[in-house]
Order: C-alpha cells, then sequence, then structure tokens
C-alpha cells in the first residue's frame, strides 16, 4: 500500500499537479464560477485533516465538520468507488487524490465548505490541497491528528468500518510520512472522545448553538467510542 513516494517537506514542495490537460481546463472552468461573497472574494472553506492510518482521523474530521457546518470527503469512500479491487498502487493512490481534490475544489467553488479526511502522507497531495484552496476558497486550514502508538493499536484491534488499514499499515506509514513544515493545527487523540473535542472546538470554535456540554458520563464513555470508529487509509 502507498500513499505516494518521496520525503520533501511543504516548504520545499512544487505544488505541480499531475492531472492531465483535460482535468486542468475542467480546473479552470470550475474556478471561473467559485462562489464569491459581495466584495468579489471566495466565500469557500477547505480543511485538510490528516495523519497516519488509525490515529483517530475520521472521529476529528467529523468534529471540525460540525464546527464549519461543511461536508466529509474521505479518501477511503472514493477509492472504493473508482477501483472494485484497490490494489494500493502509486498510480492509483494519486487517481483517489486527484478525484477527492476535485470533488472538493467544486464544493468550495459552490461556496461550501469542505473537511478532507484522508493520511496524506505525501507532501505533493498536501501542496496540491493548497493550490486549490488557493485558487477557489476563502479559508484553509490543515489539521494533523497524532495519538499513542500503543492507543492505535488497540483501537484498530476493536474498530469495524471502510477502512483497510491494520496495524501493520499504521507502521509502515509512519516511517513513509512526509513531514508537516508548514503552520497546521496538531489533534493529539490519544485520550477520551471529549479531550478530543475539546481541542477541536478550541481551534475551530465552541460548542454549536443549542448543543450541551457533555456528561461525565459521556465523557468517561469517549474512549470507548473513539475506539471503535473508522479511519482514513
Amino acid at each position: 500500500m502507498s500513499d505516494g513516494g518521496g520525503r520533501r517537506p511543504d516548504r520545499s514542495e512544487s505544488p505541480t499537479s499531475k492531472r492531465d490537460a483535460s482535468d486542468s481546463l475542467a480546473s479552470e472552468a470550475s474556478t471561473a464560477a467559485a462562489s464569491v461573497t459581495d466584495d468579489g472574494s471566495p466565500s469557500g472553506r477547505l480543511v485538510v485533516v490528516c495523519g497516519l492510518p488509525g490515529v483517530g482521523k475520521t472521529t476529528v474530521a467529523e468534529r471540525v465538520a460540525d464546527r464549519v457546518d461543511g461536508r466529509i470527503r474521505r479518501t477511503d469512500v472514493i477509492r472504493k468507488e473508482l477501483f472494485d479491487d484497490p490494489e494500493y498502487t502509486d498510480a492509483e493512490t494519486a487517481a483517489v487524490y486527484a478525484e477527492l481534490l476535485s470533488r472538493a475544489r467544486d464544493d468550495v467553488n459552490a461556496g461550501d465548505a469542505v473537511v478532507l479526511d484522508a493520511t496524506f502522507a505525501d507532501a505533493r497531495f498536501r501542496a496540491d490541497a493548497r493550490e486549490t484552496a488557493a485558487a477557489a476558497a476563502a479559508e484553509f486550514d490543515l489539521v494533523e491528528v497524532a495519538c499513542d502508538e500503543a492507543v492505535v493499536e488497540r483501537r484498530i484491534e476493536r474498530r469495524d468500518g471502510i477502512s483497510d488499514a491494520d496495524f501493520d499499515i499504521h507502521l509502515r506509514f509512519k516511517e513513509l510520512f512526509d513531514e508537516i513544515a508548514t503552520d497546521h493545527v496538531v489533534v493529539d487523540n490519544s485520550g477520551t472522545q471529549a479531550e478530543t473535542f475539546a481541542q477541536v472546538d478550541a481551534a475551530f470554535g465552541g460548542r454549536a448553538p443549542g448543543e450541551d456540554a457533555p456528561s461525565e458520563e459521556a465523557s468517561a464513555a469517549g474512549d470507548d467510542r473513539s475506539a471503535a470508529v473508522t479511519d482514513a487509509e
């Protein structure tokens, strides 16, 4: 399984995309039709939630989506839409991320908020996301989800979901993951769900209107709930 090669950090990564000419033309047309505010500036928002397999990206992405009133797009879902029997080759992964960012571009062009839930281990894919946001979005956020390795192993053993990743995949990506050298938010998902949500809320705003604070029982049960969630790639 591969998320792309290389170890180039974000600061030196060229944002050049490998999409074909027809996709570039589609991108230009889509950008031209972008939703704008009264002063002519873009109105969409793009949030990338990235990190190693099994760290709980989906838990964080769902909370972020609640805070920004956005939709979630996942590479796990897109991969299985594009490939009946995924092989996780470099070419396949590049196609999945190209489709992910194409859909995200359409979302922000429409003035919507979208949260991308994916490993983004390869710095060039993060650079492509920044390029997409720069062209069409009013705001861009990069969130890295971290988690203690022992907690990851326990949660992967207990979870059930769409992701094909196991703990061996987590360890493999740990060696391949390109360092994030740009400013970003880090959410530590090693503790309870309530603790994780508090970090997201601090970065993206507090509880939504009408949302009650979690009870002591809910906070205590948070670790069990987050142990069962799925995670991208």
